[in-house]
């Protein structure tokens, strides 16, 4: 069972900048494929990124690439999400997930963390 703990959500005003962490409790972490979800109230789920195990392959929803950067430190079980140039639409519950794939993610599958909540303002 791996465990995922989000933080570095916050408050913050249009235009700035966010760093969120997730860290994994186990040490298998470099074998997933870590992703970054948020969901803001009243809409579903949404995809934002992915990372595979070494780093050398990430995936970007539209509506945060060239903004938003994912990484990962193996070697501190933690993957990371630099969010830039930040506005009111990125508001949300930002979660954290491991999977075997990104397509196992987006179904839903794979662990998950409780969240950490994004507040931009305009």
């Amino acid at each position: 069972q791996v465990q995922l703990v989000e933080s570095g959500g916050g408050l913050v005003q249009a235009g700035g900048s966010l760093r969120l962490s997730c860290t994994a409790s186990e040490r298998a972490f470099n074998s997933y494929v870590m992703g970054w979800f948020r969901q803001a109230p009243g809409k579903e789920r949404e995809f934002v990124t992915a990372i595979n195990w070494s780093g050398s392959i990430t995936n970007y929803a539209d509506s945060v690439k060239g903004r938003f950067t994912v990484s990962r430190d193996n070697a501190k079980n933690t993957v990371y999400l630099q969010m830039n140039s930040l506005n009111p639409e990125d508001t949300a519950v930002y979660s954290c997930a491991a999977g075997p794939s990104v397509a196992a993610l987006i179904g839903g599958s794979g662990y998950w963390g409780q969240g950490t909540q994004v507040t931009v303002s305009s």
